[in-house]
């Protein structure tokens, strides 16, 4: 299931009155705009759709403004989904820090269970479902009713589609967390740089800056890095995970050919630190007389 094709849509209008009117998908948590972290989650989709005001991104999406601008989250969910062809979407507000791929995965393999889609429940438990994998062909078919059954979609609340959809609810707090004050905004880069979770968060940021999808062994490097310092010198780690890295990219590329540049340097840092630590200073080391 996790091999379907699908799309994502995610919502970036809306006044953001609760900040003062600030672009909110463009403040930045962790040294990236909030958009860009929701498509780093979302980079696997067929099609990406964005719907707002065009703004730089990360990767290449699709732009589209709905009916009128600013005319709420169903006219720009209508908006995205017309340039969307693929059976499950993701439906992403742009706001969502701690969203990820694992969680997104998630939410598609519950859509295409049996009901009509999935959405994120909050520390409350409350719905959020604009963190949501639907099946397309349910959710067309709300907006229809809804547009007859109005006139149009403008100023109609989110939860008058949710309402008519059979859906499933996935208790994943943390990818729920959206920003919606400027509290929130400081909660987030609070907690990015939690102990536990700051390196990751960098990488991610590095990876995305540099334009790098590369998956590396995390802890191999930091090894390396650790070896160099106390073997050689504190200023030989970052010099040779670099140099790794170059080699690295020399031959090609690829997790592999990093996990053997390092491995590589590894054991040469081990030679350099027990010849220091084995043989008397300006001795040649050497197998015993």
């Amino acid at each position: 299931m996790t091999d379907t094709v699908f799309d994502a849509v995610v919502l970036a209008g809306g006044a953001a009155r609760r900040l003062g009117g600030a672009d909110k998908p463009a403040v930045r948590v962790g040294g990236r705009s909030l958009l860009d972290r929701v498509l780093g989650a979302c980079a696997g989709a067929r099609a990406t759709v964005v719907v707002g005001p065009r703004r730089p991104t990360v990767r290449p999406v699709t732009w589209a403004r709905e009916q009128p601008p600013g005319g709420g989250p169903l006219a720009a969910l209508a908006a995205g989904l017309r340039h969307t062809l693929a059976e499950v979407v993701l439906v992403l507000s742009a706001d969502l820090p701690f969203l990820d791929a694992g969680t997104l995965r998630a939410l598609r393999e519950a859509a295409l269970d049996g009901g009509e889609g999935a959405v994120l429940t909050d520390a409350d438990g409350r719905d959020q479902p604009l963190v949501a994998a639907y099946r397309v062909g349910p959710v067309r078919r709300e907006l229809a009713r809804l547009a007859t059954e109005h006139g149009d979609l403008a100023g109609l609340p989110v939860r008058m589609l949710t309402q008519g959809l059979s859906l499933t609810r996935l208790p994943r707090h943390a990818a729920a967390f959206d920003c919606d004050t400027w509290e929130d905004i400081a909660t987030a880069r609070a907690r990015i740089r939690d102990d536990g979770t700051v390196l990751d968060e960098w990488i991610a940021a590095v990876k995305a800056e540099l334009g790098m999808e590369l998956e590396v062994d995390r802890t191999l490097l930091l090894d390396l890095a650790r070896d160099a310092a106390h073997g050689v010198a504190r200023p030989a780690a970052p010099l040779t995970t670099f140099l790794v890295g170059y080699a690295a990219a020399k031959r090609g590329g690829g997790p592999e050919a990093v996990a053997q540049a390092a491995r590589e340097a590894a054991a040469l840092a081990e030679r350099w630190a027990a010849e220091q630590g084995g043989s008397p200073a300006g001795t040649p080391a050497g197998p015993p007389s």
